[in-house]
């Protein structure tokens, strides 16, 4: 089930290693993530933000940058859907995402701000899910949209999986690095109900 837009992240994936490993701040390995839960995961409910911290990295700094612009994608995909939905438990893991990337959304663009920083600091062209994946959604047929969600979002969720592990490797702000760690055990756990549904045809 990749998709184009599946592939242009691997490309950005690497140079956010670079990025960490040349700043000498690089882990040894990318640990792996949890396993999925049976049934329908949820979002995964937010523990309490760690009271310890230590100074944001440009590596902690960059990671929120790119999890904001693709939270923000996944907030418009959801919307294009949510109305449009047939299978209860699809309906059901949308509006948990939508409550959930909420959150991390306004998480991450207040530490960002603290920062100085804005989420548009960083360049987000070519990265995440393209034009083309949203306007199949937008214009998928009513018996469609169920398939191609399963599909879209399925990449869209597994490139944040995979940003956050790799930022796991190598953050140092524990805020930051606990939103890492969920974000890549939530989306695992979406991924797999997801590609345990059928795609869309063609």
């Amino acid at each position: 089930m990749r998709s184009v837009a599946s592939r242009r992240w691997p490309a950005a994936l690497p140079a956010l290693l670079v990025v960490l490993l040349a700043a000498g701040c690089g882990g040894s390995s990318v640990p792996a993530a949890d396993q999925a839960p049976s049934g329908t995961p949820s979002a995964v409910a937010a523990p309490a933000t760690p009271s310890v911290t230590t100074e944001m990295t440009g590596i902690d700094l960059l990671f929120l940058s790119m999890m904001a612009g693709h939270t923000e994608q996944t907030l418009e995909i959801v919307r294009l859907v949510r109305d449009r939905l047939v299978d209860d438990e699809l309906r059901t893991l949308v509006a948990a995402i939508e409550v959930t990337e909420t959150d991390e959304l306004a998480d991450a663009r207040a530490w960002l701000a603290q920062a100085g920083r804005t989420a548009r600091a960083d360049d987000h062209a070519g990265h995440g899910t393209g034009p083309d994946q949203l306007a199949r959604l937008r214009d998928a047929a009513p018996g469609q949209v169920d398939a191609v969600l399963v599909e879209v979002l399925g990449a869209h969720q597994q490139a944040a999986a995979d940003l956050a592990r790799a930022h796991l490797a190598a953050g140092t702000d524990e805020r930051v690095r606990d939103l890492a760690q969920r974000v890549g055990q939530s989306r695992t756990a979406q991924v797999a109900m997801l590609t345990a549904r059928p795609a869309a045809d063609g």
